[in-house]
């Protein structure tokens, strides 16, 4: 990310990061330790939607263009959904909206 990030931002941060991983996973590599950085290109972006405050429609839109436009996927609607519904309750959480 190039700028510090404050205590909450940095936990945020690695919460979309495990959740990109482990969750939304449309490449299928969350069990390959060799594979633990096979999302970090899409975090940043993520991140700083979540930030800017986007719900969950908007985020899992965003997931499901990556996997199309970026990796030629096919484009998994309801992990997606499932993991921009997550991704928002933890931004909720973290930051006490």
């Amino acid at each position: 990310m190039g700028r510090r990030l404050s205590a909450a931002d940095a936990e945020f941060y690695r919460r979309v990061d495990e959740v990109l991983h482990y969750l939304w996973d449309p490449c299928g590599v969350a069990g390959e330790p060799y594979a633990r950085d096979e999302y970090y290109s899409y975090l940043p972006r993520v991140f700083s939607a979540l930030k800017a405050g986007e719900g969950v429609e908007e985020i899992a839109e965003m997931l499901v263009g990556i996997e199309r436009e970026w990796m030629g996927l096919g484009g998994g609607a309801k992990k997606a959904e499932r993991a921009a519904k997550v991704l928002v309750n933890y931004r909720k959480k973290i930051f006490g909206e």
